[in-house]
């Protein structure tokens, strides 16, 4: 029986299409994709708090160190802050506001500014309390994963981990300069003094990147915590975002004299927390379009490239879809990958359409609308429109994941069980086959694998984990659809 099943699941797979026109509502899921980061909030929360079973925690974060670093976010199901993909997830958040902040609704683009200054008002405590050092992280991630319990009742070390001058850091204290960068840039209408605090700092840790060259994770104090969660290197894209924010030559000789550093010359058909080669070149490619630029094209060249490679019927198609559509790429959490390139996509046709211009892979031109209308399918993918008539949005449409791998929503809230619940404790709620108390309404899951199926399974946690690098970049890509659901 379970093998006729099997084979029935594997041929309605392999012969779906996803609806001709189904709609979404792109504004709920837009207002719970936003929402979805006052679940991963550290630090003493605001009376607006809307997630109410959430409550305050880290709350001695930097006391080892005599400094205040409570704030920020928890970056998926655990309790530990990471400086790295944080600030990846509050680039994607800026850059989101920055390019589709028009097409949001007033009170989804107020909720978004908040969304950003929770985290942007943390990386500031990262790089401005002491000269010449930047902590990267706080919280022991063995001793946290070895636990299964609420951010509110953490017993485990809350160690912080700080890199000091002359070791280097360029990983995290570039992307910490790009999203200070980039926040710069969103609150620059809103509050121009903070957006200058932003733009000092943020060129305060451009230089530790740019001094002290090589991997944050090569430092033996600190290799042991960071790794392997978040310790690989693929480079920075804060030179961009820098030049971006202060229109400053000096950034502009940077980015043409360290093109090869940069990446401008890589073809890589990825965009992630770790590899930022992709949103670079496209970041770049807005000053060769619409400034004439072209001494930067070998930054285009490469943004023509990466998307060329999503395009299944070019000779230079690289990308991998699973048989309902799906953007893919091995290793697990999958949707970060969708959610990062279906931004980058909306963008660069934007940078396409403003000045009138097509993509050429080789055999065929592709257009902004292409972009668009192939960026669109992800979305509906990911909101439900999928061989398991899911949507992997935590809280959207009638059918999504319920036993999510995440502590806080999967054990009982202080509210509900005021009482503390041990490290060994929650345990007994980890293996429960029971649907989680809290509804973490927003959070995006890693996803479906490969044959897209999804087993909603809190210990599978590649496929139930939701992480805020995947959300973040869904923001801007559900702003746009909101303003334009049918491109």
């Amino acid at each position: 029986m379970i093998t006729q099943i099997l084979f029935i699941l594997i041929i309605s797979f392999s012969s779906f299409e996803p609806p001709a026109a189904n709609a979404h509502d792109y504004q709920d899921a837009l207002s719970k994709a936003v929402l979805f980061f006052e679940g991963q909030r550290s630090g003493v929360l605001p009376q607006y708090q809307r997630m109410k079973w959430r409550d305050n925690s880290g709350l001695s974060d930097g006391w080892t160190y005599n400094v205040d670093l409570t704030g920020g976010y928890y970056d998926a199901g655990d309790n530990i802050k990471f400086g790295f993909p944080m600030s990846f997830t509050t680039t994607m958040l800026a850059w989101s506001v920055i390019e589709f902040g028009d097409s949001m609704p007033p009170a989804e683009l107020r909720n978004s500014m908040v969304a950003i200054r929770w985290a942007s008002d943390y990386l500031l405590k990262t790089v401005s309390q002491l000269p010449n050092r930047i902590f990267v992280q706080v919280g022991d991630p063995i001793n946290d994963h070895n636990c299964w319990e609420r951010p509110e009742d953490m017993d485990t070390a809350r160690t912080v981990y700080a890199v000091d001058a002359p070791k280097p850091a360029s990983d995290v204290a570039g992307e910490t300069a790009a999203a200070l960068a980039a926040c710069s840039m969103a609150f620059r209408a809103y509050d121009p003094s903070y957006s200058e605090t932003l733009i000092r700092n943020a060129v305060k840790a451009f230089e530790y990147a740019d001094t002290y060259r090589g991997a944050y994770s090569d430092n033996s104090d600190i290799r042991d915590g960071v790794c392997p969660f978040y310790c690989d290197f693929s480079g920075y894209q804060a030179t961009a975002w820098l030049r971006r924010a202060t229109e400053e030559g000096s950034f502009l000789d940077y980015i043409q004299n360290n093109g090869k550093t940069l990446g401008a010359e890589d073809n890589i058909n990825e965009f992630g927390w770790d590899n930022k080669h992709a949103g670079l070149n496209v970041l770049v490619s807005k000053e060769v379009l619409e400034g004439n630029m072209y001494n930067l094209e070998s930054y285009k060249a490469s943004a023509d490239s990466f998307m060329c490679t999503l395009v299944p019927e070019s000779s230079s198609s690289h990308i991998e879809y699973t048989p309902g559509g799906l953007i893919y790429k091995p290793g697990g959490s999958n949707l970060q990958h969708s959610t990062t390139i279906t931004f980058l996509m909306l963008v660069y046709a934007n940078y396409l359409a403003k000045t009138s211009q097509t993509l050429n892979c080789g055999n065929i031109n592709v257009s902004p609308t292409w972009l668009r209308q192939q960026a669109k399918k992800q979305v509906d993918y990911i909101l439900g429109d999928n061989p398991m008539s899911m949507s992997y949005m935590v809280g959207y449409s009638d059918r999504y994941p319920k036993r999510i791998h995440h502590r806080g929503s999967s054990l009982p809230s202080v509210k509900e069980h005021p009482q503390a619940i041990a490290c060994k404790e929650g345990s007994t709620y980890f293996n429960s086959s029971d649907a989680n108390p809290n509804v973490l309404v927003g959070a995006i899951v890693g996803g479906p694998g490969k044959d897209d199926v999804y087993e909603d399974d809190r210990a599978d946690f590649r496929k139930s984990e939701p992480t805020t690098y995947i959300n973040a970049p869904f923001v801007g890509a559900l702003a746009y659809f909101v303003a334009n659901p049918n491109p």
